[in-house]
């Protein structure tokens, strides 16, 4: 076992977190302002906007992928623009794992933020716009602060599901090493080689490390409750 474990390529593990790790970032600063404004509107087009950012839950990763694949590629307006002007490919590269991974992991960060915002006491939000806060002030010092075990929900299973994706990143970014073939595809590849011991030992380590980023969760949440009452 310890000779197997010292056998393994840690590239796709380091290239799955750092997709993530982006991806959770990214998401963050465009999720943010979308969630908060979901959670205080009462426009018409709410609930298009809701599906809309929802659709990848239960949207089949192949279809979601497939038409990611089409919009970056060369023959696309989109890839052709990037492409022609900025020399940047955006299919089979990290960039377009980037953007695939941001477009399917899109909702398992709205949702949390604007369930957590929609959970505040509307008072202490009235009670910061009468003090002459702003609402990007109300925003971060009032209504952020006050939602952070859907914070951390929000920014940790986006994380997680970032890294355990493989339908989207595999037709997006193909299975380039060090540039995209990320754990979920190295083991797929395992799999189809036959090669099930190193599947084991990959398989295991995101399990493990899956569960334990979810335990966190859990026990962060539960303090927090425990902390409120």
């Amino acid at each position: 076992m310890i000779d197997g474990i010292k056998s393994i390529n840690f590239e796709p593990f380091i290239l799955s977190f750092k997709l993530a790790t982006i991806t959770t970032i990214i998401l963050f600063i465009l999720a943010l302002p979308l969630s908060w404004w979901l959670s205080q509107t009462k426009s018409k087009f709410k609930p298009y906007i809701e599906a809309l950012s929802s659709l990848p839950i239960v949207l089949p990763p192949s279809v979601l992928g497939f038409y990611i694949l089409v919009t970056l590629s060369d023959n696309s307006p989109v890839g052709h623009f990037f492409s022609q002007h900025f020399n940047i490919e955006l299919v089979f590269t990290f960039l377009g794992l980037v953007i695939a991974s941001c477009l399917y992991s899109m909702p398992f960060m709205v949702q949390p933020l604007q369930s957590g915002f929609e959970s505040l006491n509307k008072s202490m939000l009235e009670a910061s716009y009468i003090s002459g806060k702003s609402r990007l002030t109300t925003l971060l010092r009032v209504a952020l602060p006050n939602i952070k075990p859907s914070l951390l929900t929000a920014l940790v299973v986006t994380f997680a599901h970032t890294v355990g994706e493989f339908g989207v990143v595999l037709m997006v970014g193909g299975s380039i090493p060090g540039e995209t073939k990320v754990a979920s595809v190295a083991i797929y590849e395992m799999v189809e080689t036959m090669d099930y011991k190193s599947a084991h030992i990959y398989s295991g380590i995101m399990l493990l490390l899956s569960f334990l980023v979810l335990l966190a969760v859990y026990i962060f949440n539960a303090k927090e409750k425990k902390l409120r009452i």
